[in-house]
């Protein structure tokens, strides 16, 4: 028996079953040479044991050359044909096996000093920020204090009849293309860009009815982060033949981006809070209406390359999930996502599915 979540990934299985049961496990992706990931790790590696010149080819052809750009910037010593950790500090303190690359946030009770969890820096930002309500093994907590410098999240016991969530504007730009496909008339880009995102406040909403009760203005430093991603540019004909007004337009790519996102897990192993995602009509880079999905990880991880490598069987599975799916206007089983910045504005569930026809190359009927 599968008892399905309003998740799309979970609505599509429910009408695809033979995709759980018949089909091999999605791939684990990963990017080994991801300096973010392969420098902290050679660092660790040299505390635990000195990294020999015989010993360097095991980490990878770019191992040598991440040495080196260590070396530069003093993080390790070479010494008698070896590479030695150069810091007084424990490198594993770096390497966080739950947050991934990145600056970690250590959340600590401020009631009993326990620490009870932590977090990578872009999540605490959206989640551990002033005022946040905090779910942590099933208890509540509320944010008194976020310190960045310290890199330390003040949380404190307590059952409001609210939860909250975060409000944030996003830019992304290219840094270079990598590669590039077709899907029928739209193009299909893989490459390197660089995301900026700030959050700007926050909102409350009644447990009972998802009412917004209030809105909070927060002013936190906007973030950087260079990764990977996937990115869709549609010609003026595709809109066209999906009759997708310029009205409907920024709704109809927003829900397509939700939807895909949603669905990832099918073909790689990740969830919807590995991604992030960009949609607007008009992109400055592209000139043309583009749909970006990136990873959510500093240099990527891997999982937009396997989106671009499976797009339309991606792009397929979002078209069919968006379909089924018996709502009217758009629900957290087709294009809402509980992580949207922009409170799931706006969205338009029938010109998403048009347009993804189109951009297919089938019909919406």
């Amino acid at each position: 028996m599968l008892v399905a979540q309003d998740d799309p990934l979970d609505q599509y299985l429910v009408h695809h079953p033979e995709d759980l049961f018949d089909k091999p496990a999605e791939a684990a992706v990963i990017d080994p040479e991801n300096p973010y990931v392969l420098e902290p790790h050679l660092r660790c590696a040299a505390r635990e044991l000195p990294i020999a010149d015989d010993d360097v080819g095991y980490f990878g052809a770019e191992a040598a050359a991440a040495l080196e750009r260590m070396g530069e910037r003093g993080e390790l010593s070479r010494r008698r044909d070896a590479w030695h950790d150069a810091g007084r500090d424990s490198p594993h303190r770096a390497v966080d096996v739950r947050a991934g690359a990145g600056r970690v946030t250590t959340i600590v009770n401020a009631e009993t000093g326990e620490v009870i969890g932590t977090a990578d820096e872009h999540r605490a930002l959206a989640t551990l920020h002033p005022g946040a309500v905090y779910l942590h093994m099933g208890e509540q907590f509320l944010v008194r204090e976020l310190d960045l410098d310290r890199g330390v999240a003040a949380v404190e016991s307590a059952d409001p009849d609210y939860y909250t969530q975060a409000r944030d504007l996003t830019d992304i730009e290219i840094v270079e293309e990598l590669e590039r496909g077709r899907l029928h008339d739209v193009d299909v880009s893989f490459g390197s860009v660089l995301v900026t995102d700030q959050v700007v406040g926050f909102v409350r909403k009644l447990v009972s009815s998802n009412e917004v009760i209030e809105e909070v203005p927060l002013d936190l430093p906007p973030q950087h982060l260079e990764t990977r991603a996937l990115w869709l540019t549609i010609p003026a004909s595709v809109i066209e033949r999906a009759a997708v007004t310029p009205k409907q337009l920024p709704g109809a790519i927003h829900a397509a981006e939700h939807a895909a996102i949603g669905l990832m897990p099918l073909i790689a192993t990740c969830d919807r809070w590995d991604l992030g995602g960009v949609s607007t009509p008009l992109h400055p880079d592209t000139g043309l209406t583009t749909i970006f999905i990136h990873d959510a990880y500093p240099g990527g991880a891997g999982i937009s390359e396997r989106g671009f490598r499976h797009v339309e069987r991606l792009l397929t599975a979002t078209l069919e999930t968006i379909r089924q799916c018996p709502c009217s206007h758009g629900c957290p089983s087709c294009v809402q996502s509980p992580k949207c910045g922009n409170g799931n504005e706006p969205l338009d569930k029938q010109a998403a599915a048009s347009l993804l026809a189109a951009i297919l190359g089938t019909t919406w009927g």
